[in-house]
């Protein structure tokens, strides 16, 4: 009985992350778009909803909700959805759209979609050869070869994503960085682009005066041909005429010009908005959340350094470790294990709400910057893809920042996958991207 019940939470939370999906997807991705293929609506949102479900698990876990058997089978069922969507559904629809789009292959393309998705399947599959994930002796359609190559594709994007928003979330935020605008400035560089347009239409004018004189005296039409007339019509010009060609490359270059003034026009100004804005509360409060995540962004250097370094991983979660030591520094009795439970509760929901948040917002901005009428049917399972194997990964990365007695069944679901080495190369990654991201 008391599985039936954990069963129906289970369902009806995610029919309600499967609408939230549907919603997402309706009024964000597609609300530009008349042409939906609703195959592509049900994958998104169910992709999101199994990924959402994983999150979910994370904080009964903590909790204690659910029954711990009732926890295992739907850790597993989820698992088992969520790898068969990644690994088998979202390629072969990328395939078949992307071949249905082609004219040529239009009568052939569920032949064409196969051979797509087992050319995914080789690479995929090879991409586990070079990293030590798992144990040999896995089968080869177990869950641990499939989430560990899963997870080395998803711990890649979380780290890329985490160290540029690391580096550009100061930028972005922090008044130190803006350069001071006065309103002195933007009407000087106003005054250089007004001038310029003027000097634009003045030149424009002459050469249709110019044009329009040529043809009241016939030069247009009994303008002469072949070598010796182009050598004369740019060697010699008429009385009162002027070099049209000349006047063209300079009417150019001020358009040039122009276009120079007035993206840095928009620039001031965004920059004095900014300003402006940095001096609300609003602001101040994105100005200490800059200054917050310049501590984190070097502090995470850091300690990433000394973890490859060191070839080391924590064996001990942030809280509790942190937790401790502050008693023992302090010297005061305290219930660590207590409130190392509710800390990490509250953590880990916001680290679930945050990167639901982030990747969304991302991935709405990548859609619009890259989809057209043709191809949003192929970003949109991209973008599936993107999250699924990104949620798979924040999972097997969380793991570490739970309590040990709450790993249990997470660690028995995923199998004897190398956790170690995914916090290792997420730190390899987020260094890199940290090395690169300034010259970016």
């Amino acid at each position: 009985m008391s599985f039936l019940i954990d069963s129906s939470i289970m369902i009806t939370s995610q029919i309600l992350f499967f609408g939230f999906g549907w919603l997402f997807f309706m009024r964000q991705l597609f609300k530009d778009y008349e042409v939906r293929q609703y195959v592509v609506q049900v994958i998104f949102s169910v992709t999101f909803a199994f990924s959402c479900t994983m999150f979910e698990l994370i904080i009964f876990e903590i909790l204690g909700v659910l029954n711990s058997s009732s926890r295992y089978f739907h850790w597993k069922m989820n698992l088992c959805v969520i790898l068969l969507i990644l690994v088998f559904m979202v390629p072969f629809y990328i395939g078949y759209f992307i071949v249905s789009n082609i004219q040529l292959l239009h009568k052939q393309r569920l032949l064409f979609s196969c051979l797509l998705w087992l050319t995914f399947m080789y690479f995929f599959w090879k991409l586990g050869d070079p990293f030590p994930i798992l144990s040999p002796k896995h089968g080869i359609l177990s869950i641990e070869q499939l989430i560990s190559r899963v997870g080395v594709i998803g711990v890649t994007l979380m780290a890329l994503l985490s160290g540029f928003g690391a580096v550009n979330c100061p930028y972005t935020y922090m008044s130190y960085f803006l350069r001071n605008v006065t309103d002195t400035d933007i009407l000087a560089l106003e005054r250089r682009l007004l001038q310029t347009m003027d000097m634009i239409i003045s030149k424009k004018k002459r050469m249709a005066v110019t044009r329009r004189t040529m043809f009241q005296r016939g030069d247009v039409q009994n303008k002469p041909s072949g070598l010796w007339g182009m050598l004369k019509s740019v060697t010699a010009s008429a009385p009162g005429s002027e070099n049209l060609t000349l006047i063209q490359q300079e009417v150019d270059a001020l358009e040039e010009l122009s276009r120079q003034l007035f993206l840095e026009t928009a620039d001031l100004y965004a920059t004095k908005e900014r300003i402006e804005y940095s001096k609300t509360f609003k602001g101040k409060y994105f100005n200490f959340l800059g200054y917050f995540f310049s501590i984190y962004c070097v502090w995470k250097i850091f300690m990433a350094t000394i973890n490859i370094v060191l070839d080391r991983v924590g064996k001990t979660d942030p809280v509790t470790r942190g937790i401790e030591i502050t008693v023992n520094y302090l010297g005061i009795q305290f219930d660590v294990k207590f409130w190392s439970q509710h800390i990490s509760f509250i953590l880990v929901g916001i680290i679930i709400v945050t990167s639901i948040r982030g990747l969304l917002i991302t991935l709405t901005k990548f859609f619009y910057a890259i989809s057209s009428s043709k191809s949003s049917n192929v970003i949109v399972l991209l973008l599936a893809q993107i999250m699924g194997m990104y949620f798979v990964s924040s999972v097997l990365l969380i793991r570490m920042s739970m309590p040990p007695e709450y790993r249990t069944i997470i660690t028995e679901v995923l199998g004897e996958l190398q956790f170690n080495f995914y916090h290792r190369w997420f730190d390899v990654i987020f260094l890199a991207e940290e090395k690169e991201a300034p010259r970016s």
